[in-house]
């Protein structure tokens, strides 16, 4: 999937639970969105934009901060366990 698509996604996501008025509550629900329901290749292509743009910034499109936020918070949790074959 091209990445400013994904970006598009995420920001939909974030701007969702933004209106929160619990900012820690408001990062998980973007981590929990985005943990249960993209795919892990989807989640590979985001957390690797993010690991060459830390910023977020891929030009036409930017992160919105929020999702910044917790998808670099929660990477760990974000990437998918390797298949094993």
């Amino acid at each position: 999937m091209e990445i400013g698509n994904l970006i598009r996604m995420a920001n939909r996501i974030g701007q969702f639970f933004d209106a929160m008025p619990d900012r820690p509550e408001a990062l998980e629900g973007v981590t929990n969105h985005i943990h249960k329901f993209w795919e892990p290749r989807m989640r590979n292509e985001l957390l690797g934009f993010l690991a060459n743009h830390p910023d977020g910034d891929a030009g036409e499109e930017q992160l919105h901060p929020l999702v910044l936020e917790a998808v670099t918070q929660n990477r760990q949790r974000l990437t998918p366990a390797p298949r094993v074959a």
